[in-house]
């Protein structure tokens, strides 16, 4: 039987418990960053898993020191200079997060480290979200000079509130492991050590449950997320439309250099 998960390059795969797929982000040296390859296998590995019939529960995890440091600077530079990449890409972050949203297994994340970009986008809309203390939620979008789009406006007021997701996302406040539990935008926050072991202890629990049950009533939950689609869906066009303007530019070169970015604070708008 060919294996479904071969062609995947960029995402690592290991079965740690029956009808338990455990997928990992491994891009050495980046800090998982989701590069061009990346971002593309992290929106398609969601229908491979819904269609698997040996997975009943998918965990979502970071190699090394992080889980993922969110979008790699070059493809972020060739969706400011390329409309066909900056195509591709929108179509591939709204993929995203309704893949994981239609996806019919349920999915636990173990954030650890940085948790930035794409992967966050998984992270947070998991069922089942775990965040080590030494966690870092950060979500970087207007420091980069784009609108908050992918997830954000989607799920993070659901979670924790207009409020704190105002604070967070026009701040791009960072969040620990310990504050994103305690204002819920995470299901659970546990101690370092215990992270991947409390992963696999939640996701054995819900491989050993009914299993129409469980799906069916995830697939009830998140209407609540497919009814703020149209939400969504402009805060992802409004975010891409800020790749083709100025605020982008000086974002990623203040990233590159490391300082503060000086955006022009006369915008037309």
């Amino acid at each position: 039987m060919t294996d479904p998960y071969a062609a995947y390059q960029h995402l690592q795969f290991d079965r740690p418990a029956p009808r338990i797929l455990r997928i990992t982000m491994d891009r050495p040296g980046k800090l998982n960053a989701a590069g061009h390859g990346m971002h593309t296998e992290l929106a398609r590995v969601w229908r491979t898993v819904d269609e698997d019939r040996d997975v009943s529960v998918a965990i979502l995890r970071g190699a090394g020191r992080g889980f993922s440091s969110g979008g790699d600077l070059d493809l972020v530079e060739d969706m400011a200079d390329d409309f066909q990449v900056r195509a591709r890409l929108w179509k591939e972050a709204r993929d995203l997060v309704y893949n994981v949203i239609d996806c019919s297994k349920p999915i636990v994340s173990a954030m650890h480290g940085p948790a930035v970009g794409a992967g966050l986008v998984a992270g947070l809309l998991a069922d089942v979200s775990i965040a080590a203390e030494s966690a870092r939620i950060i979500d970087g979008h207007t420091r980069l000079g784009v609108a908050a789009g992918d997830h954000a406006a989607i799920v993070w007021p659901l979670l924790c509130g207009m409020a704190k997701a105002k604070y967070h996302l026009l701040l791009c406040e960072p969040l620990s492991g310990r504050e994103a539990e305690r204002i819920g935008l995470v299901s659970l926050c546990v101690p370092d050590d215990e992270l991947h072991d409390r992963a696999l202890a939640v996701a054995e629990r819900l491989a050993a449950g009914a299993p129409s049950a469980i799906r069916w009533t995830k697939y009830a939950l998140n209407n609540w997320l497919r009814a703020a689609g149209p939400t969504f869906d402009t805060s992802l066009a409004l975010e891409f439309l800020g790749f083709t303007g100025p605020e982008v530019r000086e974002g990623l070169a203040s990233l590159r250099a490391k300082r503060d970015p000086a955006f022009d604070p006369a915008s037309p708008l």
